[in-house]
């Protein structure tokens, strides 16, 4: 009888136990890129889950072959390697040129890794006139096929959001502030 109700304590428990190993990895991203008319940059932030992030350094190695099991939070040269990875999978073409931003940073916000990049914006942009963006984010899509990452392009009450999946076309927008 005590063996009965194990079995069926197990069945019943075991679906919330499978649930709640999965639920580590969230499979997105949410990047923003917007124009700083103060500083006359566009600026991109993207954030991804702390977990994710240390998932896809072990699938990808990327990174120092001296990181055996990568620790985002406490590794500068996880977190490093891995803002190297989203610098990458993240294509910028403005007014139709390929654009490289410069890496400004990263920081761990919670349960976040946040990478920064930053890149001058057409001269023409700060006397008003429209500045188009053509982006794609690709970030994590090589690890996951399920995962979906999130862009919002412009400011204030201005904002487009587009949602990349693995493959998908760049999309091209005006950059408003």
């Amino acid at each position: 009888m005590l063996r009965r109700l194990l079995v069926l304590l197990a069945l019943v428990l075991a679906p919330i136990g499978a649930g709640t190993a999965g639920a580590h990895q969230q499979k997105f991203t949410i990047s923003t890129v917007s124009l700083n008319e103060r500083t006359g940059m566009i600026e991109i932030a993207h954030q991804v889950p702390v977990h994710d992030a240390e998932h896809a350094l072990v699938v990808q190695r990327t990174g120092n072959p001296n990181i055996h099991t990568p620790d985002i939070i406490g590794s500068e040269d996880s977190r490093e390697a891995f803002a190297r990875y989203v610098t990458r999978r993240f294509l910028l073409v403005v007014d139709g040129q390929i654009i490289t931003p410069d890496y400004v940073g990263s920081e761990i916000t919670g349960g976040s890794l946040w990478v920064y990049q930053e890149t001058p914006a057409p001269a023409h942009s700060a006397e008003g006139a429209q500045t188009l963006v053509r982006i794609n984010s690709q970030i994590l899509t090589d690890v996951w096929a399920r995962q979906e990452n999130r862009v919002n392009i412009g400011g204030g009450t201005r904002v487009q959001t587009f949602i990349f999946k693995s493959g998908d076309m760049a999309q091209t927008v005006p950059l408003t502030q």
